[in-house]
């Protein structure tokens, strides 16, 4: 039976942290973990090991026995020597007893194998003597997250939408509120990987791409269409009819329009998501549109334009 140094196990030094001992499980942990590993008995054995480590060394009272124990552990097997008592590690060797721990290691159980090696059962199993009773109670693991991109187009992130997701051979139906927004995450609770030995499931955390459309800018909650408006009307004034994305709309344009003027139409922008009835606001970007391919006598009345202008 080999000595388990579980500081160098974690990488840690002797006077660490209990913080500092469990950022280091974890991000072991997660390197590890047999579900991103699987099949690989290496990665396996070194998440077991771990697992064996921070159990201890989370323990404020495991941590204290496993320092006074020291790396000459052997000579206090079978006696109390110096004032150390070795019963109080739980091994069985001075009476029956058993011990349960919460571990990390997933689906181990049995009452004559913990999983971990002998040197923790040794010092800290509980197992040994006459019943050789031994259990061990695995923690219980939240099922994997699960994450993706949907694409959507503008049109469905105003009006609404929906899509089924095939997960694991499971149909879900994932129903998307009207103003969904680009990089928007939707969470979908208890969807994603299974739980083990008891754990909730994992969720399915979608985040949204709006494509982008032609002639619109998504900006907030605010909407800005370029819309082609003609010389004449915006000279002149009068009404222009132009199709959003809420439907026609009838806008004034009024006399002298000049290009690029932006008319507000207020609570014709993109819904606000969650919030039933609130819209932002849209704005028309005009664009001016210059005639061409003139008639002579449209030329000429141009000329008697430009003349009558000169007197001015």
């Amino acid at each position: 039976m080999d000595y388990k140094d579980y500081y160098k196990i974690l990488g840690v030094s002797k006077s660490a942290s209990a913080d500092e001992i469990k950022k280091a499980y974890r991000k072991l942990a997660v390197k590890y973990h047999p579900d991103k590993n699987p099949e690989n008995k290496e990665a396996e054995a070194r998440f077991k090991e771990i697992s064996e480590a921070y159990e201890v060394l989370r323990d404020p009272e495991k941590r204290k026995k496993y320092d006074q124990l020291g790396s000459n552990w052997n000579q206090f097997q079978g006696a109390d020597v110096g004032g150390f008592d070795f019963s109080q590690f739980g091994g069985g060797r001075r009476g029956k007893s058993r011990t349960y721990f919460s571990g990390n290691m997933d689906g181990l159980f049995g009452d004559s194998d913990s999983g971990f090696s002998d040197f923790f059962n040794a010092f800290f199993g509980g197992f040994g003597g006459s019943s050789g009773g031994f259990r061990q109670q695995a923690q219980r693991v939240k099922g994997q997250d699960l994450r993706s991109e949907l694409t959507i187009s503008l049109s469905e992130a105003y009006h609404g939408t929906s899509r089924l997701l095939n997960v694991n051979g499971q149909k879900i139906k994932i129903n998307i509120k009207p103003g969904a927004y680009n990089g928007q995450e939707l969470r979908i609770k208890g969807k994603g990987g299974k739980g083990r030995n008891g754990g909730t499931d994992g969720d399915i955390y979608l985040t949204i791409k709006v494509l982008p459309e032609k002639n619109y800018t998504v900006n907030g909650n605010n909407l800005i269409l370029k819309t082609d408006v003609d010389l004449y009307t915006a000279v002149l004034g009068g009404k222009l009819n132009i199709n959003t994305l809420s439907g026609k709309l009838n806008i004034n344009i009024p006399k002298g329009t000049q290009n690029g003027t932006r008319l507000r139409v207020k609570g014709k922008g993109m819904p606000v998501y969650g919030k039933s009835g609130t819209y932002g606001d849209l704005y028309l970007q005009l664009n001016i549109l210059i005639p061409t391919n003139l008639s002579k006598k449209e030329e000429e009345l141009f000329r008697q334009l430009m003349k009558i202008n000169e007197y001015k």
